[in-house]
């Protein structure tokens, strides 16, 4: 049986999935890593802008 998960801990899982899958294959886009996230963590239009947003700015700040 499938556990519920908050919206807000699939955002987290799916942050650092993408921070993960950007150390392992560096060349691969970030928009396809955005899309692949969005999917595998079944998130809304909104939390995947969100996602992208805080991706982003992380990256700014390294």
């Amino acid at each position: 049986m499938p556990t519920i998960m908050p919206k807000s801990e699939l955002v987290r899982r799916a942050f650092a999935y993408l921070q993960e899958q950007r150390k392992l294959q560096p060349a691969r886009s970030l928009s396809s890593l955005l899309d692949e996230a969005g999917m595998r963590f079944n998130l809304t239009p909104v939390d995947a802008e969100a996602l992208e947003r805080l991706f982003r700015s992380e990256q700014k700040l390294d």
